[in-house]
């Protein structure tokens, strides 16, 4: 079955919101580390945050396409999720 834009924008946006989350756990971390640690804990949540705008970027043009479009954007939206998730995750693996 195939999934309808609304349900995949709101999915998204869930799944975004759970990565604002996380993104904010690390920078709560990053305030407890010495200041070398703390420089490159800052870095790498710029660099989430970077990725975090793209994919959103992305979800909102998704979002406001019309029915025969959305589908064409879904493809960037998941890179950009994906590429966000996996960043994410790498950060979790390196400041745990």
């Amino acid at each position: 079955m195939s999934e309808t834009k609304d349900a995949y924008v709101m999915k998204m946006k869930a799944k975004l919101d759970e990565w604002n989350a996380e993104i904010a756990k690390l920078e709560a971390k990053a305030k407890q580390k010495e200041a070398d640690a703390r420089k490159d804990f800052e870095e790498q949540i710029e660099e989430l945050k970077a990725k975090r705008s793209k994919a959103n970027e992305q979800l909102e043009q998704m979002s406001s396409a019309g029915e025969s479009a959305w589908n064409d954007l879904k493809a960037g939206v998941e890179q950009a999720a994906d590429a966000l998730g996996d960043a994410l995750n790498a950060a979790r693996s390196r400041f745990s």
